[in-house]
């Protein structure tokens, strides 16, 4: 028996003209991603990607697993092979679909007629095979309105596919169709979930992190990196920019209003990402901020940071409660990283009484007050990169 991956385009294909672009990114995310599972041949046909091994030993679950976190795929399944006669499509398909039907007690069967030219219609070849399957399977009734399995028989130009049902694939458009971005990731919970919604509107993410040793430890940023390295098999490789900051949160602390501690600290930070940003050619920085949630993201705050910044500031989930980011965070396996308490830079200096209603003219009147403008060029200039690749290991 031969077995196939099915795909299944969602939003890419309602793209018009431009679907062709879209798909191409699709399926070299794909390339890349199931690389390191074997080898591979891909057919492209009326919305549908099919991956057929060329290896004998191909690991299936692995290779589902991994194309259901590449955006772009709205549904996939694993689909068995077989010859275009009905016959022989009837036969093979009873062992197939058996495990499938061992729990189940109600099924339909759904057909799709791509080849007009195979002698069945399909209303034909789906009242043939349900009846095929009552006998083979004698506990089963028809239910085709909410049937516990869907056994779908699609006729193709070249083959016929059987499988019993699609599952849900990452949505969304491919990583790299929508530009580049700069993702100031915090070792917290709302930061790479941010990460996970951008990428999934096509964007190829950057990360850029802020240590300020002795204050925070190595612990601390293996604990980002790791967040990273979860983060990849849904946003591809990420290009993950280290900053080192305590020279300038120690002057911060030194020589600026506390209350205002948080505030400025946030606008330097955007300062230096749009430096690297700007060099590496990327066009936006994304953060994971929602509004009030804590006092550098109040109405007041985020209006003084976005002051600070020349490129445009994406914030995903700003609209969104605890419990929602949460729940994705659980989703994508990063939120047990997230709460290991490891304090980042954004916890050294905290401010016992943070104001939650800056004015703005009076948070560029502190920053001015002090040059930190040799600080920021020597933090740039001494950030470190290491790319993070779907895979590793820390």
């Amino acid at each position: 028996m031969k077995e196939i991956i099915l795909l299944k385009e969602g939003e890419i294909a309602i793209k018009g003209l431009n679907k062709r672009s879209f798909e191409d990114a699709m399926v070299r995310n794909i390339r890349r991603r199931l690389k390191r599972l074997g080898n591979f041949a891909y057919d492209r046909s009326q919305s549908t990607v099919a991956i057929r091994p060329l290896d004998d030993d191909v690991d299936f679950d692995a290779v589902e697993d991994c194309v259901s976190k590449i955006f772009g795929i709205a549904a996939y399944c694993r689909a068995m092979v077989v010859e275009k006669d009905f016959e022989t499509i009837a036969k093979q398909t009873m062992p197939y679909i058996e495990e499938a039907m061992e729990n189940a007690r109600t099924f339909k069967v759904n057909a799709k007629r791509a080849d007009k030219h195979f002698p069945m219609k399909s209303p034909e070849i789906c009242a043939e095979m349900g009846g095929r399957i009552l006998e083979a399977f004698p506990h089963l009734e028809v239910d085709v309105n909410n049937p516990d399995v869907t056994v779908t028989v699609e006729i193709r130009q070249d083959h016929a596919y059987v499988h019993t049902g699609n599952r849900k694939g990452a949505g969304g458009i491919p990583v790299g169709t929508s530009g580049q971005a700069m993702l100031l990731l915090s070792g917290g919970i709302d930061s790479p979930v941010a990460a996970y919604m951008m990428a999934k509107r096509g964007i190829k993410l950057s990360a850029i992190h802020y240590v300020s040793p002795p204050y925070t430890s190595d612990r601390a940023r293996q604990k980002v990196e790791r967040l990273c390295e979860k983060l990849t098999p849904w946003c591809g490789d990420i290009a993950f920019y280290c900053v080192p900051f305590t020279e300038i949160q120690e002057k911060l602390r030194d020589n600026c209003p506390e209350e205002l501690f948080t505030i400025i600290m946030r606008r330097l930070m955007m300062e230096i990402a749009q430096r690297i940003a700007e060099e590496k050619e990327i066009s936006a920085l994304i953060t994971g901020e929602s509004v009030g949630q804590v006092a550098s993201q109040t109405m007041g705050a985020i209006v003084c940071t976005d002051a600070a910044c020349r490129m445009p500031v994406f914030r995903p989930v700003i609209g969104m409660d605890k419990t929602e980011i949460i729940e994705i965070a659980r989703k994508i396996d990063t939120f047990d990283i997230s709460i290991e308490p490891y304090e980042d830079c954004c916890t050294v200096f905290t401010p016992k009484h943070p104001k939650t209603r800056p004015v703005l003219a009076e948070v560029e009147a502190a920053q001015n007050s002090f040059d930190f403008e040799p600080y920021i060029k020597w933090a740039v200039e001494n950030t470190e990169l290491k790319v993070i690749r779907c895979g590793d290991e820390f």
